[in-house]
């Protein structure tokens, strides 16, 4: 409620629209909406609630009903007692910096209400959906018939639930739903972009052209082609890549974790490849900054700035099956196009921050599993920016190599934190 109260306050300074609130499918979601209504409501500020919507939806939405704000409850691929706040700016992007920094020194004021008269009202979108439906819809080619493709998708019981099959159904698509029923507590609960392995199954058992697994709350998918293999987010990204080469400005972004394969694919198309820090706010600063378009992580969070302004789940799975439609080409023989670099991934629960950078023994343990790998891998060590983990990587040519690189750093790192604690 504060912090609802302190985001009113500072918009209030900006202008008249209101801020609109959409959530995911997660239980705490119904009290988030109802302390976030209130406390912009005590600020004047008036609201406009969305309901379960997909996180680019309610991007689009702010900015396409020019409101000042949108407001996120989700907390994505997480499970379902986890939950925070996000917000977007009017234009349908994050908040800029300043706006949060005023925000943040709103919180450390009492909390006081506008007079009564001046409070906030609020009222319910009750055709946000069908508006983010027409949206995405509005994005693939209008000669582009989608009715010779069988897919699966899976929801996550999430955000997408009600909307993500509308699409692909509205657009001729032989449509097999999965995780369509979320009850406030099974959200991405082996389901989703992070679980594909029943979607993996359907699709084989159904003879489907592809699988769609979106999170959440809908900005990242992962995919299934034809013969039931995962098609990740590098993967993806390779084939949009591919098949929009003279819109790219020149180069692609990833992130630290993209695969060293999808870097020479990249590469192979003429384009720059460019690796950010890990998340989609460092890989929108270099798409903004070096006026690119396309980037995205292997966790399939695609951004495509020439679609949307933030990632967006269904809008990559729609350009998926609109370059296999245009190509003739099937899922699995798109992704051919990419060679994959054998990489390993272990994750190391920590109880508290630790600064690898200050721990000159991993460092030293880490050079010289680099020389080993030679030229073509890759090492990295990293905290989650969501988890209590630290991530270590090895990627290289040998799998065998690969695999025992990443169990022997792993145990160093284990040992080491086990010894400074």
């Amino acid at each position: 409620m504060k912090l609802g109260w302190a985001a009113g306050r500072v918009l209030a300074k900006q202008g008249k629209g209101p801020v609109l609130i959409g959530k995911d499918t997660r239980i705490s979601g119904y009290m988030f909406e109802s302390a976030l209504e209130a406390g912009l409501s005590a600020a004047g500020v008036d609201i406009r609630l969305l309901g379960p919507m997909p996180t680019p939806g309610i991007a689009f939405l702010t900015h396409n009903t020019r409101a000042q704000a949108g407001i996120v409850i989700s907390a994505s691929h997480n499970p379902f007692y986890d939950n925070g706040v996000k917000f977007f700016a009017g234009d349908g992007t994050k908040l800029p910096d300043d706006v949060e920094m005023d925000i943040e020194l709103e919180l450390d004021k009492p909390l006081q209400p506008v007079h009564s008269r001046h409070l906030g009202k609020a009222r319910r979108m009750t055709d946000a959906p069908r508006r983010y439906i027409e949206f995405c819809k509005s994005k693939i080619s209008p000669d582009i018939d989608l009715s010779n493709f069988r897919i699966v998708i899976d929801c996550a019981h999430g955000a997408t639930y009600h909307i993500a099959p509308k699409v692909f159904e509205e657009l001729g698509a032989d449509v097999i739903t999965h995780a369509i029923q979320p009850d406030g507590l099974n959200i991405n609960d082996q389901c989703g972009a992070t679980r594909p392995h029943i979607l993996q199954k359907m699709v084989r058992e159904s003879g489907a052209d592809a699988g769609i697994a979106l999170d959440g709350d809908g900005d990242r998918i992962i995919m299934v082609d034809n013969k039931g293999e995962i098609v990740d987010g590098d993967e993806i990204l390779y084939i949009i890549a591919a098949a929009r080469v003279a819109l790219l400005n020149g180069a692609v972004v990833g992130t630290v974790m993209s695969n060293l394969g999808l870097e020479h694919a990249i590469r192979e198309l003429d384009l720059d490849f460019i690796r950010a820090q890990v998340g989609d706010r460092y890989i929108m600063e270099i798409l903004q900054r070096d006026n690119l378009r396309l980037g995205g992580e292997t966790s399939g969070h695609i951004i495509n700035l020439d679609m949307t302004t933030t990632g967006d789940g269904i809008l990559s799975g729609l350009q998926i099956l609109e370059t296999m439609a245009k190509t003739g080409k099937t899922l699995h023989e798109l992704k051919a196009g990419m060679k994959k670099f054998p990489q390993k991934m272990i994750n190391i629960r920590i109880q508290e921050t630790v600064d690898l950078s200050k721990l000159d023994c991993l460092a030293d343990a880490v050079k010289a599993a680099e020389t080993e790998l030679g030229e073509y891998g890759r090492i990295l060590l990293r905290p989650s920016g969501t988890e209590p983990l630290i991530r270590v990587m090895v990627e290289g040519e040998d799998e065998k190599q690969v695999e025992m690189i990443v169990r022997s750093l792993a145990n160093e790192v284990e040992n080491v934190i086990q010894n400074t604690s």
